[in-house]
C-alpha cells in the first residue's frame, strides 16, 4: 500500500494532455475525456481516470494498482458531491405548504 505522501491526486489541466495521451498510449487505451484527475508518483503521471465514464488509464510498467483504486474513490466522492442536492434544496424539499396564509388587521 502507497502511504499518503507517495502520491498526488489532482485534477488534470490542459497541459496535461500530452502527458494523459502518452500514459493512454502505454496502456494501449484511448485519451480520457475533457474532465479527469491525475495520480502521480514521483511527480510524473502514473494513472489517470476520467470523472465521466469511470475509465482509468494506468502505466502498466509502474504498480499503479493502489493509485487506480484511489483515483476511483476519489472520482466517486467528486461525482457524489456533483449531484447531491444543496442544504437550501433538501430543506425546501422537505417543507410542505398546506395553505395560505393572510394577515391580520
Amino acid at each position: 500500500m502507497f502511504p499518503a505522501n507517495a502520491y498526488v491526486i489532482r485534477r488534470a489541466l490542459d497541459k496535461d494532455a500530452l502527458a494523459l495521451r502518452q500514459l493512454a498510449d502505454l496502456d494501449s487505451q484511448f485519451p480520457i475525456g475533457d474532465e479527469g484527475l491525475i495520480g502521480e508518483i514521483d511527480g510524473r503521471p502514473a494513472a489517470a481516470i476520467s470523472l465521466s465514464d469511470g475509465r482509468v488509464i494506468a502505466d502498466p510498467f509502474d504498480s499503479t494498482a493502489q493509485l487506480g483504486a484511489m483515483l476511483k474513490v476519489r472520482a466517486r466522492s467528486l461525482n457524489a458531491f456533483k449531484w447531491t442536492p444543496s442544504l437550501r434544496e433538501r430543506m425546501l424539499a422537505g417543507v410542505r405548504v398546506t395553505g395560505v396564509r393572510t394577515a391580520k388587521a
